[in-house]
C-alpha cells in the first residue's frame, strides 16, 4: 500500500473517531445524562453528581420569552415544581442566555423574580456562558430533560402538547414531564421519551 492511501485511511479514521466522540458528547435518551457543576442563584455550587439516587428535572428558562410566560402566568410551572419536588424530585431551572442577550438576568434579578412568581425550584442555575446548555443542546425555552436516580436521561424534549404562548392552552393538556415521572416512579417505560421542544431560541453567546 502506497504512503498515499496509508495517510488517506489514517485521515479517515481520524475523522470517523472525531465524528463518534462529538456524538457521544450529546445527550441521548436511555444514556448517561451529561454532568455538570454550575452556581447557582444563591451562590451554592450544584453538581448532577451529587443527586444521584434522585429524579432530577431540568427545566430551560427565559423571563421574558412568552411561551415561558405562559407557564408561570397560569401557575403551571410552580405547581410542578411544588408537586415534584414534594415528592423528592430535584428541581433546577436553568437560565443560559448570555450577557448582552434577551432573557440574560442577574442571579438578585432571578431570585427577585422567583419570589414574585412564587416559583418553588430546587435552585435556579445561572449557566450565562452556555455551558450547562450545550451539554443538553438546549435550544428552547422551555426545554425539559428528566433524568433517573441512575443518572440516565429518560426523558427530553416539550413541557406538554400545546405549543402556544396562550395560558389558557395549559388546562388540559398532557404534560410530558408528569407523564414521564409518574411511569419511571411505576417502574414503567417512559411511553414518549422524545419529543420536540417549542418556545423561544435559547441566548447563547455570539448567536
Amino acid at each position: 500500500m502506497s504512503s498515499l492511501a496509508l495517510k488517506a485511511g489514517a485521515a479517515a479514521l481520524a475523522a470517523a473517531v472525531c465524528a463518534l466522540t462529538a456524538g457521544a458528547q450529546e445527550p441521548r435518551v436511555g444514556a448517561p445524562a451529561p454532568a455538570f457543576t454550575a452556581t447557582d442563584s444563591q451562590g451554592k455550587t450544584d453538581a448532577l453528581d451529587q443527586f444521584r439516587g434522585k429524579y432530577v428535572v431540568l427545566e430551560w428558562h427565559n423571563q421574558g420569552c412568552p411561551y415561558t410566560r405562559k407557564h408561570y402566568v397560569s401557575g403551571n410551572m410552580q405547581a410542578l415544581q411544588k408537586e415534584w419536588t414534594a415528592k423528592g424530585v430535584v428541581w433546577f431551572t436553568v437560565i443560559s442566555s448570555a450577557p448582552g442577550q434577551q432573557g440574560y438576568v442577574t442571579a438578585s434579578e432571578e431570585n427577585d423574580y422567583v419570589a414574585k412568581m412564587h416559583a418553588a425550584p430546587t435552585a435556579v442555575l445561572m449557566d450565562p456562558q452556555g455551558k450547562v446548555g450545550h451539554l443538553y443542546d438546549a435550544k428552547t425555552t422551555p426545554q425539559m430533560f428528566v433524568i433517573d436516580p441512575a443518572g440516565k436521561l429518560i426523558y427530553e424534549g416539550a413541557i406538554d402538547n400545546r405549543p402556544t404562548p396562550d395560558p389558557d392552552d395549559v388546562k388540559g393538556a398532557d404534560n410530558y414531564v408528569s407523564d414521564a415521572l409518574l411511569a419511571a416512579m411505576a417502574g414503567k417505560p417512559v411511553a414518549m421519551p422524545y419529543t420536540r421542544s417549542y418556545g423561544c431560541s435559547v441566548k447563547y453567546a455570539g448567536e
